[in-house]
């Protein structure tokens, strides 16, 4: 009885080693943005996640999971929330959970791979029993591209479709107008230019006096003297000899 006892204990020991160290397989399709998550072999979960997106592809290839973070916080993306993270590369990628739930199914994180946080509970806890060194993370595909915006056409109503459809009308080419720069001028028309024709300078308005009379201009020789009345002129005088000159009083 006693050696009974000893053999159940040790295969209930063995086998809980053996459940201890399953392995884990997380494989993430960027393609379909999904997840599969197999133990030993076996499907246990599928759900839609968020690699990253648009210039901030996920990883492609087969990573070994190492450290496991309860809460943690992004430190290179202000402090943003990452809870149960399973941290898959040295660089930082991490499959997490995401409060933007209504974005899982297409790519839009910085790299990481984000989960439901319900999901993302379940998956740490499992990793976090099965050994964290027993988790491999595979990453295959490629993130889906946006497809081109294309202008639906608005549906026609019954009228519309019971109506007769018109040909289409053809319209003539209009004539390129010849420039009025190319076309020649008669002498009419350079001569009625001319006349509209506005000198764009400024015209300065012009402050100099008209010229005294002559009878207020004084006369050479008679430059003492009041200028003389309205109408006359003092009679011009000889000039006087060589060293010599007038004396007036």
């Amino acid at each position: 009885m006693r050696r009974l006892v000893i053999a159940a204990l040790a295969f209930a020991a063995f086998i809980a080693a053996t459940a201890a160290e399953a392995k884990v397989l997380i494989t993430i399709d960027k393609s379909t943005q999904r997840m599969t998550v197999a133990v030993d072999g076996v499907t246990r979960w599928t759900w839609p996640v968020s690699t990253g997106r648009l210039g901030r592809a996920t990883p492609v290839g087969s990573f070994q999971a190492f450290r496991l973070e309860r809460d943690h916080f992004s430190r290179e993306w202000d402090d943003a929330p990452m809870p149960h993270s399973i941290f898959f590369t040295k660089r930082g990628h991490a499959i997490h959970g995401s409060f933007e739930t209504a974005r899982l199914g297409t790519p839009a994180s910085a790299g990481c791979v984000r989960l439901h946080p319900d999901n993302a509970r379940a998956l740490f806890t499992l990793v976090e029993e099965r050994g964290v060194l027993n988790a491999t993370v595979i990453v295959t595909g490629e993130e889906p591209r946006p497809a081109p915006a294309v202008a639906r056409q608005t549906p026609r109503t019954p009228q519309q479709q019971a109506a007769p459809q018109q040909a289409p009308q053809q319209i003539a080419p209009q004539q390129q107008a010849t420039p009025r720069a190319l076309q020649p001028r008669t002498a009419r028309q350079q001569m009625q230019d001319e006349i509209e024709y506005v000198d764009p300078r400024p015209v300065r308005p012009l402050y100099r006096q008209p010229p005294p009379p002559a009878y207020a201009r004084p006369q050479p020789g008679y430059e003492h003297l009041p200028p003389p009345p309205p109408g006359y002129m003092y009679a011009p005088q000889p000039a006087p000899p060589a060293g010599y000159y007038y004396y007036y009083r």
